[in-house]
């Protein structure tokens, strides 16, 4: 089975497509970081994936790719929402969060290195910027492991289910049952203020964002990169 990387930004749909993969009978990891994590894991989504995918294509050059988009107009506010309850956290030198969490934020994001990261201009700047470095990296590569959906459009549920078709037991054509029905799609998660979805489902195929493991090493050494 390949390894699955969701590489979209935050509030682009991470944790609804995270659960549908879990539905589908992958193993998935909701952020990763750890070494183990990333070994015992089918899927991982958000970070470091958004901000280390080059590093990670170069791991698992046989991986698939899946860049999710969302309408500005939707996604901005709803990253304003999710900053504005991380920003203390995310501080390099007092912040409680994972060392690999601020450093994805930082790079994709410069929470630490500008005035007001909420700043609407800034955010689109931010994910125009991030939507076209994927994009022209991914454009060098075998097409087949790399695609790109917008989770509120029809069918899009289908689509995703289609192209890890080879790494599913599964043949033959996509039947409604597999994929919930084409118009429903997606499990909508994370609603409004809501951002606690991935941790309140209940699922055996979870995998522990920061699972332990022989090797106890941070999965990447960002001096390195």
């Amino acid at each position: 089975m390949s390894k699955v990387f969701i590489i979209g930004l935050p509030r682009t749909g991470t944790t609804s497509v995270s659960v549908a993969l879990l539905e589908m009978g992958f193993k998935v990891a909701h952020q990763a970081f750890t070494k183990q994590s990333f070994e015992l894991a089918d899927v991982v989504s958000d970070a470091p994936c958004f901000s280390d995918y080059r590093q990670l294509h170069k791991l698992y050059p046989n991986a698939k790719f899946v860049y999710l988009e969302r309408a500005l107009d939707a996604w901005v506010p709803s990253m304003q929402m999710l900053l504005s309850r991380m920003l203390v956290h995310l501080d390099n030198k007092t912040g409680k969060f994972h060392p690999i969490l601020k450093r994805s934020f930082d790079h994709c994001f410069d929470v630490n290195g500008i005035d007001d990261p909420l700043d609407a201009e800034h955010l689109v700047s931010c994910y125009l910027s991030h939507k076209g470095q994927v994009f022209d990296y991914f454009k060098q590569f075998n097409v087949n492991n790399f695609m790109c959906i917008d989770i509120s459009q029809p069918n899009s549920l289908i689509q995703l289910h289609q192209f890890l078709a080879s790494d599913l037991n599964f043949s033959g054509e996509l039947s409604i049952d597999d994929c919930r029905s084409e118009g429903e799609g997606f499990p909508h998660l994370n609603r409004g203020r809501n951002v606690a979805s991935w941790d309140e489902y209940k699922h055996p195929n979870k995998v522990s964002t920061n699972a332990k493991g022989p090797d106890k090493r941070k999965f990447f050494d960002y001096k390195l990169l």
